[in-house]
């Protein structure tokens, strides 16, 4: 039997061409349901505030960091989407005085624009926004050494090189409308993927790449960033690859409540606990990573009860 066509866009793969089961059981599922959804691998953190939601996002920074010596370096791959730890991140580097010349970071995403990664002067710009948002905020003597900010660029061979030799202690994400972590988007149906998407193993074989944005990602990504204006958003962004998100010793989710909806976060969650890995849903592959954790505001959980506005 084929699988349905989407909902959103029939040219591509993406979560509304799941079975009605799995959609089902995930709309009803209740906030006292979430936490029996945990199990060896997976675990489930909530938080009552936002202020505590952030500053515990911005601390997984601070124990990578701390963990790192020239013997030995550590760093942390993190995203822009959720932003708001950013400037947290580096208050607390800084008045805890904790020199990062041994630290390291590696940005998720970059856009990608006539055959380049967008400059710095991009009004969307990831690296700015990370520059902008902390490290430029980081006292001189404490700073991240630039050597050690590495950013996705057009040819990714130097981006890839630099997880050599670096742990990465923890790769943090937020969740995109098309359930995706970073920018690894479903893909299209077209070719040999018209019939079924790729299989897991097949997408967890691709490394830091440039890929094309689902729609959903393009109104996600205007709306959140753009006050709408589609136009504004590329088409094509580099991405890190789940060949290097393997490489991560914890993958760390935060679900603030306003980049995906309800309904996407309760998806997500389940199919990760009972072990659905489908490449329609690129969130649900993470399922086979040995240790991720889902962080949730609380207030942001909401239900998927209908309700006209």
């Amino acid at each position: 039997m084929s699988r349905p066509i989407s909902k959103i866009a029939p040219e591509w793969w993406d979560y509304t061409t799941l079975e009605p089961d799995i959609l089902n059981d995930a709309a009803k599922l209740t906030e006292k349901e979430f936490m029996s959804l945990e199990r060896p691998g997976f675990k489930i953190v909530f938080y009552d505030t936002l202020a505590e939601f952030f500053l515990a996002e911005a601390l997984e920074y601070i124990n990578a960091w701390q963990r790192s010596t020239a013997d030995n370096p550590v760093g942390i791959c993190g995203p822009i989407g959720p932003t708001e730890q950013l400037p947290l991140v580096a208050q607390l580097v800084n008045d805890l005085e904790i020199p990062l010349s041994n630290a390291h970071f590696w940005g998720m995403d970059e856009w990608y624009l006539d055959g380049k990664e967008a400059g710095e002067d991009h009004p969307l710009s990831f690296a700015r926004a990370d520059r902008e948002l902390c490290f430029d905020r980081i006292h001189p003597h404490l700073a991240l050494p630039i050597a050690n900010q590495h950013f996705p660029k057009a040819d990714v061979k130097a981006y890839e090189a630099s997880w050599e030799g670096v742990r990465c202690a923890v790769m943090q994400g937020g969740q995109g409308e098309v359930k995706h972590w970073a920018f690894n988007d479903p893909a299209r149906r077209t070719g040999a993927y018209k019939d079924n998407p790729p299989s897991p193993e097949e997408y967890r074989k691709l490394g830091t790449r440039v890929v094309e944005l689902h729609p959903l990602t393009l109104i996600q990504n205007a709306r959140t960033s753009g006050g709408g204006n589609i136009p504004l958003v590329p088409t094509h962004a580099l991405t890190v690859g789940p060949k290097q998100t393997w490489r991560a010793e914890k993958i760390s989710i935060w679900h603030p409540g306003h980049h995906d909806n309800p309904f996407g976060i309760r998806l997500s969650t389940l199919m990760i606990s009972k072990g659905i890995a489908d490449s329609a849903v690129p969130m649900s592959l993470l399922a086979d990573h040995p240790n991720v954790q889902f962080n949730f505001y609380r207030g942001g959980l909401g239900t998927c009860e209908t309700e006209m506005h």
